[in-house]
């Protein structure tokens, strides 16, 4: 089973603005959905806020240093490093936030890249990935014709 990391970057590695994704492309949660159901998302509170629900058909998993805190049809925990290490045995995917990306990418395994291609000034972003670590096993460009985004449609493996 493994880590995967899942997330849509902009070029300069924007991932959210105002507790929002700074687009809507429909194919890109399509692929979301897909490649997530049936599995376990983990997620910061912010980015649990930012859903305003339990994701169906998933294991959800709220990190948050808040240890009152308590979600209907949500684990809460307090030490992603925790929950992955007891989650071994799971396809675990990592939706965010930009903090819990960086604590989750040196165990993950997988990442899942949409790459827009558009350069955003945001106040969230994606960590920066040593190419050195990673090969690409995956890409499909694709345009989204209501918004004229060209984004791709990455996946990355970890250089054993």
């Amino acid at each position: 089973m493994a880590i995967t990391i899942i997330v849509a970057k902009s070029n300069n590695g924007i991932i959210g603005k105002d507790g929002d994704l700074p687009w809507r492309l429909p194919e890109d949660l399509k692929r979301f959905k897909r490649l997530t159901t049936g599995n376990i998302v983990v997620m910061g509170r912010k980015t649990y806020d930012s859903i305003g629900r339990p994701l169906p058909n998933r294991k959800n998993i709220v990190i948050s240093r808040n240890t009152s805190l308590k979600i209907e049809g949500v684990e809460v925990e307090h030490d992603l490093i925790d929950v992955l290490k007891r989650n071994q045995e799971e396809n675990v995917y990592v939706i965010g936030g930009g903090q819990i990306y960086v604590e989750a990418l040196p165990f993950s395994e997988k990442l899942e890249v949409t790459e827009v291609d558009v350069e955003l000034v945001g106040d969230t972003s994606f960590p920066e990935i040593d190419s050195s670590q990673w090969k690409e096993i995956f890409r499909e460009k694709r345009v989204d014709l209501e918004s004229n985004l060209t984004y791709s449609f990455v996946s990355l493996e970890r250089i054993a």
